[in-house]
């Protein structure tokens, strides 16, 4: 039963089906869930930083229920998409009615569909990083499964890496930087893989100009099937999704750096070089995305098996609630200030 544990990240789509399905405020059950029950339910459920005995990870290795759980998210998020969309066409909404649609929606891409093409995209079989892709698509962030896999898990903790956030900036400035980092550096990704596989620019290798052409397809498709209303509401969700994303990126790695060696070269990537938070519900919602030292440390490491370190440095709230606390910087500065190591304090 205990394997069953991460059906629980099916709520976050209940609370956008209830969300579809609502008028006047029940159009903002999906931020109310996730910004104050499950904040609440982590307070009173608390943390736990026991890992797996060896025992326990071979049994969980090759489970298949596992893998399962995280493929009926792509059914699950389209879906819903379906259905919001045809709620938006059909139905006259105030504009207050269509912001709690638009972020409850956003935050079903954030979770269901980034998070799960997140944890896809670092698989080896080619049918789970396809789905990775096609989780992206509605998120309108294809390029960050360049980036992340081919940029970030190798400059995380240096000024090299557009996610990693620096000491005192606020989320609201690293939206805008990392957006924008990411996306430039995926290009440049991209021309270095072409480069080393001997392929040109126009190739059906470079996939950054696949992306290209998948998104607007997608988007010109929400044209076609509802209309320019829908599809306007499908970029404004698309966006609401990637600044999630790039929400949970800054409260990730803020503050911390990693350090050059008398080579040269940065430090290997260590455990101090991830915020953790080990609060139960949120490690359940996510899929175990706050064990992150131990994904950065070994990044094809199915979720179900990830371990907390003692080093690790610690969130004090679980990520929907630290996610909330990065809203209001000077809080924010107040309390994570003093716990980033004094020697990676630099501007």
């Amino acid at each position: 039963m205990k394997d069953l544990k991460y059906l629980f990240a099916y709520t976050v789509p209940l609370s956008a089906f209830i969300s579809f399905e609502s008028v006047g405020l029940g159009t903002y059950t999906s931020i109310i869930y996730a910004f104050i029950i499950l904040p609440f339910l982590d307070l009173i459920t608390g943390s736990q930083s026991k890992n797996l005995s060896k025992d326990e990870v071979n049994n969980k290795k090759s489970k298949w229920i596992f893998d399962i759980m995280l493929y009926l998210n792509l059914p699950i998020v389209f879906g819903l998409l379906w259905l919001v969309f045809s709620r938006v066409q059909t139905q006259e909404y105030a504009a207050y009615e269509l912001i709690g649609l638009g972020l409850s929606a956003g935050i079903l891409l954030a979770t269901n569909a980034i998070n799960v093409a997140h944890e896809l995209g670092h698989r080896t079989p080619y049918f789970e990083r396809f789905m990775s892709k096609c989780l992206y698509m509605p998120c309108l962030y294809m390029h960050f499964y360049i980036e992340h896999n081919f940029g970030h898990h190798m400059n995380v903790a240096t000024p090299d890496d557009g996610a990693t956030a620096k000491y005192n900036q606020t989320v609201f400035s690293f939206w805008i930087s990392s957006v924008t980092k990411q996306y430039i550096d995926a290009w440049k990704r991209q021309m270095n893989l072409l480069k080393s596989k001997n392929c040109s620019f126009i190739s059906a290798k470079n996939d950054m100009l696949w992306y290209h052409l998948i998104q607007p397809i997608y988007l010109f498709g929400v044209l076609y099937f509802f209309s320019l209303d829908v599809m306007l509401f499908a970029v404004g969700i698309g966006v609401v999704s990637f600044l999630f994303l790039e929400s949970i990126n800054y409260i990730e790695h803020y503050g911390l750096r990693r350090f050059k060696t008398p080579s040269g070269r940065y430090e290997r990537v260590q455990p101090h070089h991830s915020w953790n938070s080990n609060f139960n519900i949120g490690r359940i919602v996510l899929y175990e995305l706050t064990r992150h030292s131990d994904h950065h440390f070994k990044s094809s490491k199915k979720y179900q098996l990830l371990n907390s370190y003692e080093q690790s440095p610690t969130l004090p709230l679980g990520y929907p609630a630290s996610i909330l606390l990065s809203f209001i910087p000077p809080l924010w500065f107040k309390i994570m200030n003093p716990l980033v190591p004094k020697e990676m304090k630099t501007s």
